[in-house]
């Protein structure tokens, strides 16, 4: 049996798609949220593909089920709002009645704004529904000049477009659902019912995690870096090339404080997912597929091969929110500087309030965001001494500078179980002023008339 099933609703269905309002809403097999809806039903009309109910259509339909399922997923709209005239947000517009096998029925109240609302939301989005659109990831390598503020975002949040989605739990999935009771008092429609036989919930509420992408095969690994990763029921972040040096490596070598170079390669890479478990990770090589994943799988094995091209790794063991502090090793007093987070893998964790990927690696002009700095392969953040942020438990290495007067720091910690504080101590060697040097730009754009 499929993790979700759409019901066919052809028999019940007395509305066109042509509400009115502009909105032509498309019928037959859909996604929404990487779901499967069958709008309409299978032999649905441009004529009859809706369910009305409340005004000029019926004021109560039964819709027979006679499946079991742990959730209900129901396509709906309301078809007037009265918010933006001064109506109340919360009234009720009608109510969904699940009737289980056995005689027990459950009642939930359709509020405006909570359960449902109109199409695009009066008043805002509501409560207890979820978008037909998932959010998504802004173009990566265009967009307008206009929007290079909004673009720092990276992501374009979804909406609803068509509908708004409802999801009841069966608080006994057991028990098959016979039929679901629709009552209106204000008209509104449905246009799809989907059932859920997974034990999940049908939208993803999952938190994101660290993911490393691996080619095993030399000539994809060397391909000029091009990966992307689709989720069908969750998020994907953009993905990175991870360091070529290994932790070791980065620890001896001589540019502390300075960067190191950009990995131009394909493998390794990180991503990071938000994913339901039935999901499916697709790797991919600009338009080539490599290979795909259950989420589930990732999650029970922890690594697994996606066909013969690709692994798929979770690296996140846990994460500390901690509070860090640089200090000046003569005085204890906190310092300005610039510092860098990364795991053993070296995905970078920024402070919080700064980029991890300075302009999301892009090859631009512009290396630098308000108080961020990239220097080849690694993202500093800039801090007045003091940071915030979430750090992996385990082993993580850091890379702090402070101008020229001091020795740079790049050393490998442990975060611990609990851990909240960090102290780091930079060792000044040199102190030019005292000396009777003192640093000057002669190269600037704006005097000021001070």
């Amino acid at each position: 049996m499929d993790a979700y099933q759409p019901l066919d609703l052809t028999s019940l269905c007395n509305a066109g798609h042509n509400l009115g309002d502009g909105a032509d809403i498309p019928f037959g097999e859909q996604q929404f949220q990487g779901l499967p809806f069958l709008v309409g039903g299978a032999s649905a009309t441009v004529d009859n593909c809706l369910i009305g109910v409340g005004l000029g259509h019926v004021g109560s339909v039964r819709i027979p089920v006679d499946a079991a399922a742990t959730h209900v997923v129901v396509a709906h709209r309301l078809l007037e709002s009265q918010i933006m005239d001064g109506g109340p947000v919360g009234e009720e517009v009608g109510s969904y009645t699940f009737h289980l096998a056995g005689g027990v029925s459950h009642r939930v109240p359709l509020r405006e704004r909570f359960e449902i609302c109109t199409v695009p939301p009066a008043g805002g989005a509501p409560f207890l529904a979820f978008s037909d659109i998932k959010d998504e990831l802004l173009p990566r390598h265009q967009g307008p000049w206009g929007a290079a503020g909004r673009r720092q975002t990276e992501v374009n949040r979804g909406g609803s477009r068509w509908f708004a989605l409802y999801v009841w739990r069966n608080p006994d999935p057991a028990a098959q659902l016979a039929n679901i009771e629709v009552h209106a008092t204000r008209a509104f429609v449905i246009g799809a019912i989907t059932l859920s036989h997974v034990d999940e919930f049908p939208i993803c509420r999952e938190g994101l995690r660290d993911v490393v992408i691996t080619l095993p095969q030399q000539v994809d690994a060397d391909r000029p870096f091009d990966i992307e990763v689709e989720v069908d029921r969750g998020l994907a972040t953009y993905p990175y090339p991870l360091p070529e040096m290994d932790s070791d490596e980065f620890l001896a070598h001589e540019r502390k404080g300075w960067g190191e170079p950009q990995n131009p390669k394909s493998s390794p890479a990180q991503v990071e997912i938000a994913a339901s478990p039935s999901a499916t990770v697709t790797v991919k090589h600009g338009d080539e597929e490599l290979g795909s994943a259950t989420w589930k799988d990732v999650l029970d094995r922890g690594k697994v091969d996606a066909g013969h091209r690709v692994q798929i790794e979770v690296v996140d063991q846990g994460r500390n929110w901690v509070h860090t502090r640089v200090v000046d090793d003569e005085t204890g007093e906190p310092v300005p500087c610039r510092i860098h987070f990364r795991s053993q893998e070296g995905i970078a964790y920024a402070p919080h309030g700064h980029h991890a990927h300075v302009n999301s690696n892009l090859g631009s002009w512009h290396m630098d965001v308000g108080g961020d700095v990239r220097l080849g392969q690694v993202s500093y953040a800039y801090i007045d001494g003091s940071c915030q942020g979430w750090l992996p438990r385990g082993e993580v290495l850091v890379d702090v500078a402070r101008g020229y007067e001091y020795e740079p720091i790049r050393q490998r910690l442990e975060i611990g179980p609990g851990q909240r504080e960090l102290e780091l101590r930079l060792k000044r060697w040199c102190h030019m002023n005292a000396d009777g040097w003192y640093s000057g730009d002669s190269h600037v754009h704006f005097l000021s008339t001070q």
